[in-house]
Parts: structure tokens; C-alpha cells; sequence
């Protein structure tokens, strides 16, 4: 059974691809759109002296200019039209896209039919000119009479022709008779086979040339009917059909929202498999056709290809495939969903080498595509001539894996974090995630080595130097608070300057990150600027300057000043003696550890000053009797609220604060450790 589904699913998917190559075809052709070239002027009334420019006939011109208007939106409507119903065809349910193929491959069948009736009619009538000679048949029927077996069996006579006709129009029939969607009424199902093969029967007849010649036109009519009355019987039936498409759509958006309708759709369509399908099957037939013209050549040639020319040559070949890979959106498209899938099953990969089971890697896949299709429509990969095409490409993937060195980052980070706060005994784990953090160090160093010695100073090589230091800098900073977190699991006493070492690691290593982020919306700058300009380009600085720059730059500093207060609010409690501390004989009641140093509120507990710290950030409130554990004379008057309100903001605060407490047990490292 799952055999068989799976089956099916790849014929839905095989079934959902034609239209992507009838839009794929209108877009080679830029939809009908003239591509710019540069044209030489001609020139008139030129003289062997001297040349007279005279002055242009502007009725001509104006003439010329509308009548190449015209020509043109006429073809820009007729490719949009095609791309908009190739499109409706995909989106389509599965039986309806069986039906729309039947009724294609039927009209299909009777354009070929003709054609195949013309031309053989043409060869036979051009072969009856030919036959001058007085002992010669008039015709094949008297051919048959007269059993004149040479003339009926020559390979270059009519007799083979008609024969050749014959069956081709009888298979085109029979199949013809089981596809179309017309009525099946027994006599014109009957009646099909003779229609198609008409011609041949008249061909063997001593007939007129004129009836002859328009003898393919009546036997198309009887098939055509069949197909225009499918069509126009079938009005009612599509237009219901994209009404209830649009009732369907319009209900699911007001109920779920677009974003849920554009998710359940993509689902349904299985757009990544059938984008790389697509790709997979263009590139094959591009492949396809190299084999066959370095084949022609070589024939041709007679030359034995070597080794090295042999591997030369499959490198060009492979080099064609990559560029016209991404000649068009949708091929650029299909190439994006491919690196999609690379890209899926290498975070799959690191997942399997770090023993994980978290979802990080499907993100990988998804951002990735993000990712490459942004890097392509800002770089105009499509508009490249093929050999910047090809380099722009290499250029994209370069800094694409640069991005995904970052993610494999963010999967390996909190794996660290935790093998070092839970105080883990499996060394194999710990070796693991080490090698995966020292490839990350390793790889963008020897990147950058090579990218270097091998290329001059650009904005692109200065994007990727960045990008590489900076997911160094990130696995550094990682290193060093999993380094210190190990030391702490292994202390038997509280360290309570750990929170400020990792404050300072991490504020560090932001503090990089944020000066590369500046560093690349200056180097995003000059690219748009001096070298590529773009819309889009110019809307991706604006999204990196917002999130990277202004939104991190706003969180860092709300960190800063949170910190800071809280120091400030620390810094004004009083310090216990060893002798309270003795006296009291307790633990901090937020993180459960033994009290060396404490701070006493003003309601008079005892915490961890950085316990107490971490604390604030949430509340202002003590943890056991939530009462305000500091108070400042500017203030007094807002700290001054009436019992009741105190009260009830005491009691929509409890649960809160109850299941808080827990979490702030020093990132999370001590509450590991105690479980």
C-alpha cells in the first residue's frame, strides 16, 4: 500500500510539471517582449562622394513604431494568457488534470493527423509528376490490378508511402477513439478510423489533384467536431469549477487566514518536489542534447577523444548545464529547490553526527532556498550573459555556504550549552559536538586562505570574509561558555561572578556581530550604489538595516540598561555578615544553593546578589513575600498605590512569579545540574 501511494504521488507529481516547461518557454522569449540590441542605422541616398543624411520620414516612422507596438503587446497578452492558464492548469486537483491531458492529447492527435495527411499527400503527388514516363501506372489502384509488384514495392514510389500512411493514421485512430471526451456513439467510433485514413484510400484512387490536395481538411472535420464540442460542452463545467476554486479560497482565508490557504496549498501541490523535478528533467534534456551534438562532431571527425579531453569536456558540459540551469525564473526555481534538498540533507547529516533530534535542519532546507532565490533576482542572474552567469552563480553558492556554516552553528550551540550545564558524562557526545564546532572554525579559515590567493579585493569576497569571521567569532564565543559552564559543574561551591564572565563573552561577541552587520549594509551600499543597483537589492538593505542593525543595536541596549538598573537596585540592598549567614543556616531560594555571600532585602530575605540580580530583570518584587524590594524617593509617590490594587496585581502575579522562579536559576545551568 505505501508502495502504491507512493506511486501515485509521483504521478501527481510528473503530472504538475508540463506547465512549469509552457511557462519556462514564454519566459525564454522574455513573454513576447523585445530584447535589447543594438541596431546599425541605414543609411539612403548614399553617394560614392559623400554621404546625405536626410532628414526621416516621420509618417514612416510613426507607422513602423505603432504597427511594432501593436505586434508586440499582441504577443506580451498572448504569453501572459499562456502563463496564467499554465498555471491554472497546476494548480488543479489530480482529476482534473487527467481530464484537461485527455482533452490536449486529443486535440493533439488530430493536428498531427493532418499534418501527417498533408505531407504524405504532397510527397505522393510530387512522386505522380515525376512518373512521366508512358509505361508507367496512372495510379497505385491500377498498380494492384495489374499486379505490378516492382512499382508497388519501391522504396521510393507512392505505394510505400500510402502504406507508411495507413498505419500511422490507424494507430493515431485507435488511440483517438479511447482518449477523446466526446460522445462514444458506436457509429462514430466506427466511423473515426475511416475519417482518419481518408486520404490514403483517396491517394490510391485516380483522383483529381484538387481534391486530392484538400482531402487531409475533410478527414480532420469528423475528430475536430468531437474536440469543439467537448470544448463548448464543457463551458459550464469550467467555469463552475473556477468559481468553486474561488468560493473554496475566499472561505479558507476568512476563517484561516492567506498565510494557512498559501501553506495548505503548497502542501497540497507538493511545489518543492515538483520545482525539482522539473529542474532535474530540463537539465537532462539540455545534457541530452550536448551528448548529441559532441556525438555528431566526434563522428564527423573522426577524432579519438583522450582522457583529459574527455574529463575537459564533461566539465563544459557540466558548466552549459549550470548556466542554462538558471537561465529563467522558474529553471531558477527549480535550481533553488535542489540546493534546498542538498542543503536539507546536510543538516540532516550534522544532526546524525551531534545524535539530535531537534527540527533545526528543516529550517536549513527552507531558509537555504530563501536564501538563493534573494541572492539570484538581486544579482539579475537570469539577464547575466552565460559566462557572468556562471561566475555569479559560484558566487551565490560561496556565500550561501557561508549561511549554512551559521546554521549548523545554531544547531551545535544550544547541544554545547546543554552538555556543559547538565554536567553530561557521555564523552562521545562531548567529542562530537567539538568536532563539528572545530570544522566551523577550521573550513572558513581555510575558505578564506584559498578565496584570497586566488581572487582580488571585491565586494563579494569582502561579503564572504565577513561572514566566515563571524561565524568563527560565534563558535569561539560558544566554546568559551561551554568552557566555562564545564568549570562550574565541576566547582563544589557557588561561582558567583559566572553570570558577569558570560555577560562579558556574549556582550563581546554581539558587539562583533553587530560591527560586521554595519560593515556589510556599507559593503551592501557600494554594491548598489557602483556596481548592481536594484529594487530589490535596495528593499534586502533596508530589511538588514532594520532587523541586523537598529533592531539588535535597540535589544543590545535595553539588555545594557536592564543590567545596569539591576546592578544599581543590587548595589543598594545590604550585604549580609557571615553571621547572619550562619544564623540563617539556609539556601537561596531561587537557585538552591549554599549561601557564601547574600544580599538581605528590605523585607528582609536572603539571596544570591546575582540570583537577585537575574530576578529583576523580571520583577521588582521579592520571590517569597512579592513585596517591592527597593524603593527610591522620586518614585514614591508611583510606588504608593492603594492596597487593593497592589493586591490584585499581587494575585495576577503569583503564578507567574511561582513558575519564574525556576527559570532563573543561572541560565538554566544550576536547575540541570540539581536535576
Amino acid at each position: 500500500m505505501s508502495l502504491r501511494l507512493k506511486a501515485l504521488a509521483l504521478v501527481e507529481v510528473l503530472l504538475r510539471v508540463p506547465p512549469l516547461f509552457v511557462v519556462d518557454e514564454f519566459l525564454k522569449i522574455s513573454l513576447g517582449l523585445p530584447v535589447s540590441s543594438e541596431e546599425v542605422p541605414v543609411l539612403s541616398n548614399v553617394t560614392v562622394d559623400h554621404v546625405d543624411i536626410l532628414e526621416p520620414d516621420v509618417n514612416y516612422y510613426d507607422a513602423n513604431f505603432y504597427n511594432a507596438f501593436f505586434v508586440t503587446f499582441f504577443k506580451f497578452l498572448v504569453c501572459c494568457s499562456g502563463c496564467l492558464s499554465s498555471l491554472c492548469i497546476f494548480v488543479l486537483y489530480a482529476k482534473h488534470l487527467i481530464i484537461v491531458y485527455l482533452y490536449l492529447t486529443s486535440l493533439g492527435i488530430v493536428f498531427v493527423s493532418y499534418w501527417t495527411n498533408v505531407s504524405a499527400i504532397k510527397q505522393i503527388q510530387a512522386l505522380a509528376q515525376l512518373a512521366t514516363s508512358p509505361h508507367h501506372s496512372s495510379s497505385i489502384l491500377e498498380d494492384i490490378l495489374n499486379l505490378n509488384l516492382k512499382n508497388l514495392f519501391d522504396l521510393d514510389g507512392p505505394g510505400v508511402l500510402v502504406v507508411q500512411n495507413f498505419a500511422i493514421q490507424f494507430a493515431l485512430s485507435i488511440v483517438f477513439r479511447n482518449v477523446h471526451l466526446g460522445p462514444r456513439v458506436p457509429l462514430i467510433q466506427k466511423l473515426l478510423p475511416v475519417s482518419f485514413m481518408a486520404p490514403s484510400f483517396l491517394a490510391m484512387l485516380p483522383m483529381p489533384p484538387n481534391l486530392l490536395h484538400h482531402s487531409p481538411v475533410f478527414s480532420s472535420l469528423l475528430p475536430l467536431l468531437l474536440v469543439k464540442f467537448v470544448l463548448w460542452s464543457s463551458t459550464y463545467t469550467i467555469i463552475h469549477v473556477i468559481y468553486a476554486g474561488y468560493q473554496h479560497g475566499r472561505l479558507f482565508v476568512s476563517n484561516y487566514g492567506l498565510s494557512a490557504l498559501v501553506e495548505t496549498e503548497w502542501m497540497r501541490l507538493n511545489v518543492p518536489c515538483v520545482l525539482r523535478v522539473f529542474w532535474v528533467l530540463r537539465v537532462a534534456e539540455h545534457a541530452i542534447l550536448l551528448l548529441m551534438d559532441n556525438y555528431d562532431e566526434d563522428t564527423e571527425e573522426g577524432v579519438r577523444i583522450s582522457t583529459l579531453l574527455a574529463v575537459q569536456s564533461l566539465a563544459s558540459m557540466a558548466k552549459s548545464l549550470l548556466v542554462t540551469g538558471c537561465e529563467t525564473i522558474t529553471a531558477v526555481l527549480g535550481m533553488t529547490s535542489v540546493i534546498s534538498f542538498f542543503c536539507h540533507y546536510i543538516g540532516n547529516f550534522f544532526q546524525w553526527i551531534l545524535l539530535t533530534d531537534e527540527e533545526e535542519d528543516k529550517s536549513i532546507g527552507t531558509v537555504s532556498a530563501i536564501l538563493f532565490y534573494i541572492l539570484a533576482l538581486q544579482t539579475g542572474l537570469t539577464s547575466l550573459h552565460p559566462e557572468k552567469r556562471f561566475i555569479r552563480l559560484c558566487k551565490n553558492v560561496c556565500l550561501l555556504f557561508t549561511a549554512l556554516l551559521h546554521f549548523l552553528h545554531n544547531i551545535v550551540n544550544p547541544m554545547l550549552m546543554s552538555l556543559s550545564a547538565s554536567h553530561n558524562p557521555s564523552v562521545h557526545r562531548h567529542v562530537r559536538a567539538l568536532g563539528v564546532c572545530a570544522f566551523l572554525i577550521i573550513f572558513p579559515i581555510s575558505l578564506l586562505v584559498y578565496l584570497w590567493s586566488q581572487h582580488n579585493v571585491s565586494t563579494w569576497l569582502l561579503a564572504v570574509t565577513a561572514f566566515s569571521i563571524e561565524v568563527i567569532v560565534k563558535v569561539v564565543v560558544s566554546l568559551m561558555i561551554y568552557s566555562l559552564f564545564l568549570i562550574d559543574a565541576y566547582r563544589s561551591t557557588f561561582w558567583e561572578q559566572l553570570d558577569d564572565y558570560v555577560y562579558y563573552i556574549r556582550a563581546f561577541g554581539n558587539t562583533i556581530e553587530f560591527c560586521f552587520g554595519i560593515f556589510l549594509f556599507f559593503n551592501g551600499a557600494w554594491i548598489l550604489l557602483f556596481e548592481s543597483g536594484g529594487a530589490i537589492r535596495a528593499v534586502m538593505m533596508c530589511i538588514h538595516a532594520y532587523f541586523n542593525i537598529w533592531c539588535e543595536a535597540r535589544a543590545g541596549w535595553s539588555v545594557f540598561m536592564k543590567r545596569r538598573t539591576a546592578v544599581n537596585k543590587i548595589n543598594s540592598l545590604k550585604e549580609a555578615s557571615y553571621a547572619q549567614l550562619s544564623n540563617l543556616d539556609d539556601v537561596c531560594a531561587i537557585c538552591y544553593q549554599e549561601m557564601h555571600s547574600a544580599k538581605i532585602t528590605r523585607c528582609n530575605h536572603f539571596f544570591h546578589g546575582v540570583c537577585l540580580r537575574k530576578w529583576l530583570y523580571v520583577q521588582d518584587r521579592c520571590p517569597l513575600c512579592h513585596d517591592i524590594l527597593y524603593k527610591i524617593d522620586n518614585d514614591a509617590n508611583k510606588d504608593s498605590n492603594s492596597d487593593a490594587e497592589a493586591e490584585e496585581n499581587r494575585n495576577n502575579q503569583n503564578h507567574v512569579l511561582e513558575e519564574g522562579a525556576d527559570l532563573l536559576l543561572g541560565d538554566g545551568v544550576r536547575w540541570l545540574r540539581q536535576n
